[in-house]
């Protein structure tokens, strides 16, 4: 079986394609802008490597038809930063890139698209104190807009066209190399910059509660719903989580300085985003995911810091 990872490339994608390559899969096909040996580090040898823009039509049908993948992990997206710095290219690369996944997909006979998408599809308008799969979806950054669009055209093209989409919605994905600005980002890069010995800023109070998940889990949760037997798929675009309860950014950084000794790590709230981080932030309640496809966390915060140290 070929499987085709656009934005394998990236920071969810390098992950699922070792975990691929660690089941014994042979020469997965990494679609990406910069595909390149160092990106892609010891992995490059083992995969077939195509250069191309997701929001290019041209290069997604050229991909798509040279390779004829069974499955599509469609990974690759601007983050919520840049999309709201550059909406234009957030609608090309997020909302026109997934379309051109799904058209390539039906054109070409390929029977499963996964949808990687996100909590930050959630926004206005919360009125439960839990987030679940049934929440209403009105997001306040642009990059989440754009998630919501893809969803919807996933079901659409799973409807009309009888195409086997599923999506995932990932919370904040801790782990070593992020190096997109984002809305939540210090849950990694408070890791790594106290790591290299630089003191860090978190920009959220102490007691703000983002879920989150290890990098590691995050490609476990894709891979496991890839393989979910269809007729156990009945919510199609999911939540899911990482340890329970939330732990706060304070514990956080109280996890790093148990770590790292010396580490230097002060906050300093961001007036502008912390009202909006306020608004989305909530318990996550990944029921469905867990009694559907059989989810389930394995990391605690300790570990957490632990595995990304080790990766580092």
């Amino acid at each position: 079986m070929t499987t085709l990872i656009a934005g394998g490339a990236g920071f969810v994608g390098l992950e699922v394609v070792r975990l691929l390559l660690e089941r014994g899969e042979l020469r997965p096909v990494v679609f990406s802008r910069h595909p390149s040996p160092q990106r892609l580090g010891d992995l490059a040898s083992h995969v077939e490597a195509i250069s191309g823009d997701l929001g290019n039509f041209s290069h997604v049908l050229h991909a798509v038809k040279t390779t004829r993948p069974e499955r599509i992990y469609h990974l690759g997206a601007m983050l919520s930063v840049p999309s709201d710095a550059d909406p234009a290219a957030a609608i090309q690369t997020n909302a026109m890139g997934t379309f051109h996944i799904l058209e390539a997909a039906r054109l070409f006979d390929v029977k499963q698209v996964i949808f990687s998408s996100s909590v930050g599809t959630y926004g206005y308008d919360i009125h439960e104190d839990v987030i679940s799969d049934t929440t209403l979806q009105r997001p306040q950054f642009f990059y989440g807009a754009t998630k919501v669009f893809g969803e919807h055209m996933g079901l659409f093209y799973k409807r009309k066209y009888g195409l086997d989409f599923r999506g995932i919605r990932y919370p904040s994905v801790i782990g070593p190399g992020v190096s997109t600005p984002g809305a939540v980002q210090y849950t990694s890069w408070v890791i790594e910059e106290c790591a290299r010995g630089n003191p860090f800023t978190i920009w959220v109070t102490p007691e703000t509660r983002m879920p989150v998940m290890y990098i590691d889990e995050a490609a476990q949760a894709t891979m496991q719903l890839a393989e979910a037997p269809p007729e156990r798929i009945e919510t199609v675009n999911y939540l899911v989580d990482g340890l329970k309860p939330t732990p706060s950014a304070g514990e956080l950084a109280a996890a790093v300085r148990a770590q790292i000794p010396g580490a230097q790590i002060d906050f300093v709230p961001d007036p502008q985003l912390q009202p909006l981080v306020d608004e989305i932030v909530r318990p996550l309640d990944d029921s469905r995911a867990r009694d559907e496809w059989g989810w389930e966390p394995s990391y605690d915060l300790e570990r957490i810091v632990t595995a990304f140290l080790a990766r580092l």
